[in-house]
Order: structure tokens, then sequence, then C-alpha cells
């Protein structure tokens, strides 16, 4: 009998524990751990189905030198030496790494040492830096240190939740289920999203406010605070340095009626927000890429932290701004100096602290001043400055502002290396050398979630073929540069030991991350780690990491809202899908996940779509000046006017369409460097399409198919096509596999249904019409599976009355829109709990309960939970 291996999430930054059970050679069951703080037991829909990504479809399993396989000491002796060489000829400012929050800690602190200690350069960043790198500029101005001062803990005393810029129950659904657990304990909460999401259908108060106006909003509040008397000025007195001019900067056009214009939102419903504000001491305000992805990212992280601040709710339980992270390690990064404006240790690039890292790693070539960030670093790429550049499991071709650009820049770099868990990805298209890194379940180290909890993330597979750990990796082409001394890791407890030492090395208190106590275990002490938070209360006492101990009240003005442009009417927004993640490498693994959301969709406000002739489910073209991309629209009332939002997810290996990295521009906020993907001009058109159709195969194929709109999932044995195209749709004909043809034909609609047995099982179908129906694929996706096919394949269905499930509503139980009306109206379902007590839906992570309680609405019922 397998024993269970205690190891955390691979997804989001709430950082869930999980026990993983090996039950084959690549097969595990999933479960969350109950004894983890973070989660206590409970999973979303992407960590229930993680057991379905963990096989080797896609894997790199081999050193890839060009198109050739090649030896782990070829491959690492070419990296060495193309670095070395370029170093010498131009320079370490020559060569850069582009790192990810998806490396265990000990990853990042290797890479970060290797370049910002010994190769001399701090161009090193990570895609960290398109997620959260505002929220570390904001607690850097506020607090001295990029210290979150909160933990989950706080949603649990706390009086009043407001959500900035968050679908939290879509993007972290476990700490959603904390949130709905205290306001059903009778808290408040209030979200702030330009979008009407799953998340606001169950606030007390949704303010959908122009996108960008959060400064506004959060000024307007403090100078309500300030008259109503709620500023803590004892607090502010005696813990905050307040600069002169604040209070009138504050105060100017922050009454109410000025505010509620900017923002566009009524009066009344921004007063009922002011006033549960100043009537609940206990508020956390948690806030994600709606405040940090913008081109004042900083500057509205510094508008939170000063309402806390002044008001004194922070360092208190149930009261704290509250940065929740995307990546499952991107605070394990910030804590290594994973980011170009840092050093490690939460060290900036102060002589003192170069002087005083460089000491402690005997670097001979400490690093002196800040790097480049992702998009300049990217622009160095393309203009030739960077010659040889270190891709680090990250997918920059597709998740970078204005991809492109991007993708031109890495096909014309000198030397381009990219250590990855998937042989093809749209970055590594432009490799010239390919290492293959081992995933989640083969992954042993240590990672920090968003309330600084650090866990251990356990291996409970082997290594496939000659995967090797990413901080191995590094550490061999460090010993081939020539420093073999300073990179003598044989395990990651090395590397965790190192990292603690550095922790507290010539820290007398001056900096609040230290890791006392860790450095000095054995390896057996590493293997047992529990999860610990570290910090205990941030700034409990009233003391900051600032030279003086005061924390900084930073003054902040709403910048103008530029008015729309006559080429680019509309503003695009981007974000995330519920069940899939970043660009889909493992979450498109899983047939399950792939259900709630088959395509990317282009959401339009019933105005804008009837103004441009777009209908539901049609083809819609989104351009902005840096390029376009296809989308199927969802014509939505809960879309802000003017303008769309599109997913991040698609890439190259999905997709024709959908490539949403192309279409936002490569500016950053000034301060953070972080790009602004949520304000780009855009506009839309409707894209006629001759044909339609779907294919299913048992195989993956050797390409894409040539049409204008071909979108893939996985499903159970196989995978699944959704086509349309506005030329011949015969060319389709050539994708499929050689076997015994049934085929039928209707002139009259235009449409064909091929069917493509091989030893009596079902290997491919293809459905295509121009004027017809097509039947639901459910049936056929699920004869891949049968050892003998159905004879009535070209039917598309089983004879007699067919159940369509419909759209997946509930992935973790594969619970369908109309199974869920039928039982509704059968059962005379009254609340969510009914539903899930009857179909299991919403019970496990609970972020499908606001579609569900929609769902009891639009049913008549009203008793949604």
């Amino acid at each position: 009998m397998s024993t269970s291996v205690r190891t955390t999430c691979a997804y989001c930054g709430v950082g869930c524990g999980i026990l993983a059970t090996p039950t084959g050679e690549r097969s595990a069951t999933i479960a969350g751990d109950p004894d983890h703080p973070a989660n206590a037991g409970k999973l979303c829909s992407k960590g229930t189905h993680l057991g379905e990504t963990i096989g080797l479809e896609g894997r790199l399993l081999h050193p890839m030198i060009g198109k050739r396989r090649a030896t782990w000491d070829k491959s690492l002796d070419l990296v060495a030496k193309r670095f070395r060489d370029t170093i010498a000829q131009h320079g370490p400012g020559s060569v850069a790494f582009y790192v990810s929050g998806q490396l265990l800690t000990e990853d990042y602190y290797v890479a970060n040492k290797l370049m910002k200690g010994f190769i001399g350069s701090a161009n090193i960043d990570t895609n960290s830096r398109l997620c959260m790198a505002s929220a570390v500029a904001g607690h850097m101005r506020a607090f001295g240190e990029d210290v979150v001062p909160a933990s989950y803990a706080d949603l649990d005393t706390t009086d009043l939740i407001v959500l900035v810029g968050s679908n939290t129950a879509w993007c972290h659904p476990i700490v959603y289920q904390r949130i709905r657990a205290r306001c059903e304990a009778g808290a408040k909460l209030v979200v702030i999203d330009p979008r009407r999401t799953e998340t606001a259908d169950e606030a007390d108060l949704h303010l959908a406010i122009r996108p960008g106006t959060d400064v506004a909003l959060m000024n307007g509040l403090l100078a309500w605070c300030r008259a109503a008397g709620v500023v803590d000025d004892a607090y502010v007195a005696a813990h905050v340095a307040t600069p002169e001019d604040f209070w009138d900067r504050v105060g100017e056009g922050s009454d109410l009626w000025s505010v509620a214009r900017i923002c566009d939102v009524p009066p009344q419903d921004l007063r009922r927000f002011f006033e549960l504000f100043a009537a609940n001491p206990r508020t956390v305000t948690m806030f994600s890429q709606g405040v940090n992805q913008s081109l004042s990212g900083t500057d509205q992280v510094n508008a939170i932290t000063n309402l806390h601040l002044a008001t004194g709710r922070i360092g208190k339980p149930g009261a704290a701004p509250f940065s929740i992270t995307g990546q499952p390690n991107a605070m394990g990064g910030r804590e290594v100096g994973g980011l170009a404006s840092s050093l490690a240790a939460h060290m900036d690039f102060a002589p003192e602290n170069v002087a005083r890292v460089g000491r402690f790693w005997a670097a001979p070539n400490m690093a002196t001043k800040p790097g480049l960030k992702a998009v300049d670093l990217f622009r160095a790429v393309g203009e030739g400055r960077i010659k040889a550049l270190w891709v680090m499991a990250t997918n920059p071709a597709v998740s970078m502002p204005d991809a492109g650009r991007v993708r031109e820049a890495l096909a014309a770099c000198p030397f381009v290396v990219v250590s990855d868990v998937i042989a093809q990805t749209d970055t590594s298209l432009h490799a010239h050398v390919r290492l293959p890194a081992t995933a989640w379940g083969e992954k042993d180290g240590t990672v920090t979630n968003s309330d600084r909890t650090i866990s251990r993330q356990r291996a409970f597979l082997p290594a496939p073929g000659d995967a090797k750990p990413d901080w191995w990796i590094v550490t061999q082409v460090a010993r081939r540069m020539g420093w073999r001394t300073a990179f003598a890791y044989d395990r990651p407890a090395d590397i965790w030991r190192e990292h603690c030492r550095l922790s507290t090395y010539e820290n007398d208190g001056e900096r609040l991350f230290a890791l006392p106590g860790r450095s000095g275990g054995g390896n057996a002490e590493y293997d047992a780690m529990v999860p610990f938070r570290w910090g205990g209360t941030p700034f409990a006492d009233g003391r900051f990491s600032t030279p003086d101990r005061r924390a900084r009240l930073v003054p902040v003005v709403q910048k103008p809202i530029a008015a729309p442009l006559a080429d680019w009417p509309l503003t695009l927004n981007t974000g995330r899908y519920r069940d899939q993640w970043h660009t889909m490498t493992r979450s498109g693994l899983s047939p399950k996940l792939a259900r709630h959301r088959e395509q990317p969709m282009v959401e339009i406000h019933p105005d804008d779509a009837r103004g441009a002739g777009i209908t539901e489910n049609g083809l819609v073209r989104v351009a902005t000046p840096q390029g376009d991309s296809l989308y199927r629209a969802s014509i939505v009332a809960t879309q802000r006017a003017g303008e769309v939002f599109v997913p991040i997810h698609w890439t190259d290996q999905q997709a024709s369409g959908g490539r949403t990295g192309r279409l936002a521009r490569a500016l950053a906020d000034p301060f953070s460097g972080q790009p602004g993907f949520k304000s780009t001009p855009a506009r839309i058109e409707a894209v006629a399409c001759g044909w339609r159709g779907f294919l299913i195969v048992r195989d993956e194929l050797a390409a894409r198919p040539a049409c204008l709109w071909a979108t893939r999932i996985a499903v159970p044995c196989g995978t699944a096509w959704d086509l349309a195209g506005d030329g011949d749709a015969a060319a389709l004909d050539r994708l499929l596999p050689h076997g015994q043809r049934i085929e039928a034909a209707d002139a009259a609609k235009g449409s064909r249904r091929i069917a493509i047995l091989i030893d009596d099982r079902l290997a491919a179908a293809l459905f295509v019409t121009r004027d017809g129906t097509l039947p639901p694929r459910d049936w056929l996706v699920d004869q891949l599976r049968e050892a003998v096919a159905a004879p009535h394949l070209l039917a598309g269905c089983a004879p007699g009355a067919q159940v369509d499930r419909g759209p997946i509503v509930c992935a973790c139980f594969d619970v369908g829109l109309q199974t869920i009306l039928h039982a509704i109206a059968q059962q005379r379902l009254v609340d969510v709990a009914a539903i899930g007590a009857a179909l299991g839906a919403g019970t496990n992570c609970g972020s499908c309960r606001p579609a569900l309680a929609r769902l009891l609405v639009s049913e008549g019922s009203h008793h949604a939970a």
C-alpha cells in the first residue's frame, strides 16, 4: 500500500497543502491536507484534478541542442561556454535570466546567486514581475520592506472584507471559502471591480468603478475618514511619517460627488462603502491583479496602505492590507531576490547591502545596481543588447505584453536556453538549447504562500527520462563557469540552510524577514519540515523596516483617465478563468478542467455587441495597436459598456486564436516595472465564417488544423478541436488517421460527417456543416474509450432520447448546466446547499456557488444561498 506524501499545490499563491498517494508509475490520488494551515483539507477544482496532469504527455525528457538529443554534459558545457564567452566579449550586462514563480525557493536562490554574485549583473527577473511587482514597490515605500502584513487567520476575525481588483471566487477559491464563512458569521463584503464577477455576485456591495480610478476612490475614502474622525491620530503620531502636504493632496477633489463622477459609480453606493469602512475598524483589504497590473499600480497599492496606516488598521487581528499573490512561489522568489530590483533576503542595492551579500557569498563580482525588469529586459533582447538569455519554467512568448515583439526578440537572440518540463512551448520553439526540468510531483524544496507560510513541496514520483531539478541544472552550469566551490550543493537542504543563514546575517532586526534557528538542522529535519509562517504579526509593535522605524504615508494622486480614442474606442481588460492556469501547459492536460471554458471568449456588453454586429458565440477579432487575435463572443450585461474582457491562457499550442499577450501594450508602472494589462485601447469586429465543425481524435495531431479558428481541449482518451473556417473544409481530411472510413454528406446543408475506425475502435470523427446544426460531441468523445465503436457513429448520438449535460458548471464533480436545471425543477431545490446535497455541485472548492445561486434566481427561486 502506497504511503501518502505531504506536499503543496502547484498552482496559485494560496499554497494549499496536499496529500498525494501514488497509485502507479505515473498516477496518484490527490486530496487536501487537513493539517495544512492554508486550506485545512480543502482544494479548488485545479488542485482536485492535479492527478490528471502528472502523466508524460508532451514532456521534455532529454536535453536537446537544436533538434537533436544531447547528453547533459554536452548541453551544460555548451550553455556554460556560450554564457562565459558572451560575458568575456560583451560584459556581464549582455546576459540575462528570466525565471518564474513556478520555481522552488532553492531553485530561485541559486539562479539569483549565480547572476548577481558571480556573473556580476542583476539582469535576472521573474514572471512574478507581471503579477505582484507593484505590491512589492508599494510595500517598500510604505513599510521599508516587502512584507505582507496579514495572514489568512485575519479573515477569521475581521468584520469587513474589501476585495479590490480580485475575482477571488475564481482565482483563489480556498481563500474565498474562508471569506464566505466569515460573511456567514456576520462580516460584510465589498467588491471593487469594473466587472460584475462571480465574486461580486455574493457581495454586500459591488462598486463597478471605471478602470484605473482606484487612487481617486481610496483618496476619497481617506478624506471621508478624516472628516468623520476615523483617522487614528495617536497611531499616526507615534508610528507614521506624514509628509507636510499629505492631507492637502488627499483632499484635492476628494469630496464624495467628485469621486463618484471620476469612478463612475452611484454616489449612494459610494457613501455606503465609506460608511461601512468607517464603522468597522477590523477591516481587511485584499487586492490582486486589478490593482497591481496598472500603469499606476504602485500608487494604487499605496492608496490602500495609506488608508490602513492612517486609520491604525494594521498589525492587529482582522485589520490589514493584504496582497494576494498569483503564483505558488512568487513570495519565495521575493525572499531570495528573484526580482531584478532586489538582492536576496529582502535587501535592496544600497552599498552596505551589496557589500554584506558579497561578503556572505564570497562573491567575486557582485552586481551593484538593479538589473533590467521584464519589459525592459525583452526590449534589450530585441535591440541586441542582451545576447544570451536563459528562460526557466515560464513562457514569455505568450505571457509578456506585446508578445509578438517578444517572439521577434527571442528569434533574433544569438543564444537562448529554455529549462522547462514541456517539450514544445511557444517560447521553446526559439531555444538553441532545451533542458528537461522536473515537474510538480518530482521536485523537492520549499515554497512561500501569500501569507508568508513556508511549506515543503515534496516529490512523490520519480524523475522521468533525463529530467533534473532546476537547482541542479543551474548549479552545474555555475560549476562549469568556474565557481565550483560556491555552488557545491548536493541537495536542496544545503541551499535552504544557506538561505536561512543569509536571512539572519548581520540582520540585527533591520529586516523583518529572518529565519533564525532554521539553518542548523540536518537533512532529516529539512525532510520533516512542517509549515510555518515567518514574521509573526508584522508591525504589531508599531515598528517598521525604515531607518526611523516609522511607516510612510505616501502622497498619491489620481492620474487623468484618457478619453476613448476614435480608432480604439474600447478598453481591453485581461484575466484568468476559473479552471485554467497561466498558459495551460499543466492544467490543459486535464479533461475535467477543460470543460468549464472550452474556448477563449471575449466578454462584451450587449450595447457594444449590437454596435459591432456581433452575435453570441460568433467569432470576434479583438485588435489593439500591438496586434489582434480571434475569440468567441460572450455577450453579458455584467461587462461594463465600452470595455471588453479576454482570458490570458491560450497559446499557439492550443489554438489559432485567443493569444491575449500580443494585445497588451509594453508599458509599465514607473516604480514597479509591472505592465498595465488592464487598460489597453482596443476595437472589435465580427468575423464571418463559411463553415464550422469539430474534430475528435484519439491520438495527438501532428499539426494544428489549418483553418480560421481551431481550439484544442483534452478529453478522456484523446483531444477535441472546435473548428471554423472561410475556405474549403476538405483540407481537414488530411489530418485524419488511416483506417476504416465511414462517411455521410448532405449537399443541401453543406455538411460532412466522417468517422475513422482502427481495429473496430473509434480513432477520429470529423463533423462539418455550412448551414445545419452540429450534435453535442460528448457521446462521440465517450466512444473513444469503447473497445468496439457503436454502429451509428455518424448520428453523433445514441438511439433514443439523449440527456445533454450542457456546459460544465462544477468542475470538481463534473456537473453540467442542464443537469442542475433539471434537478432544480424536478426536486424543487431552493438553495445552493440543496443543490450540493442532490448533485455534489458546490461542495468541494465552492467556486461555482455564485453560479449556482444565479441559476436558482433565473429559475424563479428567491432562496439563493
